[in-house]
């Protein structure tokens, strides 16, 4: 997968959302969002798969607390597809990380590292074209 960008003392605080705007590359097998504190406590690990590791079309999200990765959650409303321009916004809330999709979609992670702020972002196999805090 193509190594994409990383993003130290992001800010993102409870009650806020990033919103990742980018274009999925024409032969993305999926494409990875990591959003938390820094690479070893990741509280949204968001990987929507196009065809990658036995899944296709699905969406695996789940969260490293002291490097140790937690049970995977998979969602198979799937509105991504390669080549396009798609964007992503995460909300960051006291129970749950919720991750609003293209199309109006919208899913639930929860926050199981109680994440009050987040200041790391990771995104790889995706071209990123702006990110915004709101």
């Amino acid at each position: 997968m193509e190594q994409g960008m990383v993003v130290h003392n992001l800010n993102l605080k409870r009650g806020k959302c990033i919103d990742i705007k980018g274009m999925i590359p024409s032969d993305a097998t999926c494409f990875v969002i990591n959003l938390g504190n820094d690479n070893s406590d990741i509280g949204l690990h968001f990987n929507p798969r196009f065809d990658h590791e036995g899944d296709v079309n699905t969406i695996v999200c789940n969260s490293k607390a002291a490097g140790n990765w937690g049970e995977e959650q998979r969602e198979t409303a799937f509105p991504f597809k390669q080549g396009e321009k798609t964007e992503i916004c995460v909300h960051l809330e006291q129970d749950d990380l919720i991750i609003k999709l293209p199309g109006g979609q919208e899913m639930k992670f929860p926050n199981r590292l109680g994440l009050e702020s987040a200041s790391y972002l990771s995104v790889e196999g995706f071209h990123v074209k702006s990110l915004k805090l709101d």
